[in-house]
């Protein structure tokens, strides 16, 4: 089974993020230029929560702010669920399910090395269940009884 490690390797490794007191267009900015959906909030090298495109429309659009005037702190969703690089990919696609998340932010040792989407998540599901197939065609076509 693949684990997020395993998915982070696929990555460009580039850690996008913003800080809490960086106003709503930074992290919109940031969204745009990577072609990301949400960015990692981090203080002082720690974690203190992500913000979603969502986010930025659900509680900064429709209640009339000014995205240049508010805080990322203001809107983001704080102490975020995390995941480690030694996780299996499917705990975290079930996770991702029951929880509607569609980010994780990955932690080792305390900080933070990366993040997941569930796009992720599926590439690396269907990579290895396409080496399944690959392997079980290779043993029916080569190795299986009377080949």
């Amino acid at each position: 089974m693949s684990t997020v490690k395993n998915a982070l390797a696929q990555k460009s490794g580039v850690l996008i993020h913003v800080r809490s007191g960086d106003m709503v267009i930074e992290a919109l900015r940031q969204m745009r230029d990577n072609r990301v959906r949400s960015v990692l909030v981090i203080d002082d090298d720690v974690l203190v929560g992500i913000v979603t495109q969502g986010d930025c429309a659900i509680k900064v659009l429709l209640p009339g702010l000014d995205a240049k005037q508010t805080p990322v702190g203001q809107v983001m969703t704080g102490n975020p669920v995390t995941v480690k690089p030694d996780d299996q990919l499917e705990g975290c696609m079930a996770m991702m399910a029951q929880r509607t998340f569609r980010h994780l932010p990955v932690l080792h040792a305390g900080k933070v090395v990366g993040v997941i989407s569930i796009g992720d998540v599926v590439k690396n599901i269907i990579r290895d269940l396409e080496h399944n197939v690959d392997d079980l065609m290779g043993y029916i076509m080569k190795d299986g009884p009377g080949g």
